[in-house]
């Protein structure tokens, strides 16, 4: 079992893991089963989400794997699962991303990786906000990425509507929300037993999270897939292990607004390493210039 939950009961708990399908999501879900949550994948194909949820249901003799579609980048689809959740929700890991897809809008002609990455979990978040409060001591998880240093939120133009598109620089500031997104969750829910915490899961070996990788792309200095820099590869277990970590270990119990790498808290960031938090991710100021950012955008009407 990924660190931090060992012989740690999660009966009675319940669950939902964003893009449980493969990769650390299904890591993190099977983890969190095993130690007898109920669990909900959603994925964007129902059918690998059935696959995989029989898979861990027969790994960890726990039938309570469930699934659940849900496309991020579709306001409507996000709306119709929060719509269908009944009752308490004691954790939830928003996991699911994308990372320098080629350019591409959604219907809204948003950015897809700040729409899928953050806008999409933002308002899956705020939707379930009741079902976490209703828990009690609920607990949020964002999974970022070492990726946040190499740029801040364009609060100017978030959506490169004039900006020239990077994909780096769109994947960037996706994962730097993310970290600003529990830090605003911290300031606004802990009256309601809600915490929220960022991490790193480090560089994975053989998830499909660069599929989309354009291989054009520029990529920043020192960052490679393929972990081919010397920087040291997790597999998958190790990779998901502090996402367990922060969705379920009494260690971090009352921890919130925090960013984690390797199962600990992180350090400030060192310039030339790969390593630590940056202090504008950090920044209580720039998290509610994006949670007022999101909710705007998240308020326009719907496309036609």
């Amino acid at each position: 079992m990924a660190t931090g939950i060992r012989r740690h009961d999660l009966g009675g708990r319940r669950a939902i893991v964003t893009g449980a399908s493969s990769g650390i999501g299904r890591e993190t879900a099977r983890a969190l089963a095993s130690a007898g949550a109920e669990v909900t994948l959603a994925v964007r194909n129902p059918d690998a989400g059935r696959q995989v949820a029989a898979e861990i249901a027969a790994e960890t003799d726990n039938k309570a794997v469930h699934v659940a579609e849900l496309q991020l980048a579709d306001r409507r689809s996000v709306r119709a699962f929060v719509a269908a959740w009944v009752g308490p929700l004691h954790i939830l890991v928003n996991n699911a991303g994308i990372m320098a897809t080629p350019e591409e809008r959604t219907a809204e002609g948003w950015e897809m990786q700040f729409a899928t990455n953050h806008l999409g979990h933002f308002g899956l978040t705020t939707g379930l906000h009741d079902a976490l409060a209703m828990a009690g001591h609920a607990r949020v998880v964002n999974v970022s990425s070492v990726g946040h240093i190499n740029g801040e939120v364009l609060f100017d133009d978030p959506n490169f509507h004039t900006l020239p598109y990077n994909p780096w620089a769109a994947y960037s500031q996706s994962k730097t929300a993310n970290v600003l997104f529990a830090v605003g969750i911290a300031k606004r829910w802990a009256f309601d037993g809600i915490s929220a915490n960022a991490l790193n899961p480090g560089r994975i070996a053989s998830t499909g999270l660069s599929r989309h990788v354009d291989p054009a792309a520029v990529l920043p200095q020192s960052f490679d897939p393929q972990g081919r820099t010397g920087v040291s590869v997790k597999d998958i277990p190790q990779g998901a292990a502090t996402s367990v970590l922060l969705a379920a270990s009494p260690l971090v119990e009352g921890v919130t607004g925090r960013y984690f790498e390797d199962c600990q808290e992180a350090e400030p960031l060192t310039p030339g390493v790969r390593r630590g938090v940056a202090d504008y991710a950090l920044d209580p100021g720039n998290a509610d210039r994006l949670w007022a950012l999101s909710e705007e955008l998240l308020a326009t009407p719907l496309p036609g």
